[in-house]
C-alpha cells in the first residue's frame, strides 16, 4: 500500500498577491507566492483551497516540474520558480525562500530545489504526495 504524504499550505490573501507557508510534518519547507484570489479565474487567480494530488509533469517551457493536475476548471497548474506573481505566474504556485511583499519573494530557484528534493524522494519510494491548501 502506498503511503500518503501531506504538504500543508497556509495562505494569507492580499490585493496584490497571495502569500503562503508550506510545511511538511510541521517543518517549514519554504514560503510561497501566488496571484490574488479572483474566484479561480484561469490565468489570473490562485487556485481554490482544497486537497490536490501532486504529480510529476513535463512542460514545454518549464521542463519536468511538480504538477497539480486536478484543479477544477483549470489546466497546467504547477509549482515552478518565480519571484513576482504578477509578472511571472499564470495561476501557478511559486516557492520562495523569503517573502518581500504581497506576491513577491526572493531565491525562488533555491526554494524550488528544496521542495523538489523532498517531493521527489517521496515519489521515489512509490508514495503519493498531496497538497492541502487552507
Amino acid at each position: 500500500m502506498k503511503n500518503k504524504h501531506i504538504l500543508k499550505l497556509q495562505r494569507k490573501y492580499g490585493a496584490q498577491g497571495t502569500n503562503g507557508k508550506l510545511t511538511y510534518q510541521g517543518d517549514l519547507i519554504c514560503h510561497t507566492i501566488e496571484l490574488p484570489d479572483r474566484n479561480n479565474l484561469p490565468r489570473i487567480s490562485c487556485i481554490p483551497i482544497g486537497q490536490y494530488k501532486l504529480e510529476k509533469k513535463r512542460y514545454p517551457k518549464q521542463g519536468e516540474q511538480i504538477g497539480i493536475p486536478y484543479v477544477l476548471g483549470r489546466e497546467a497548474i504547477l509549482i515552478h520558480a518565480a519571484n513576482d506573481a504578477q509578472k511571472e505566474l499564470l495561476g501557478c504556485i511559486a516557492p520562495v525562500t523569503t517573502l518581500t511583499g504581497e506576491g513577491t519573494g526572493r531565491d525562488s530557484g533555491k526554494a524550488l530545489a528544496k521542495l523538489k528534493a523532498l517531493v521527489y524522494s517521496l515519489w521515489d519510494m512509490g508514495d503519493e504526495v498531496y497538497l492541502v491548501i487552507k
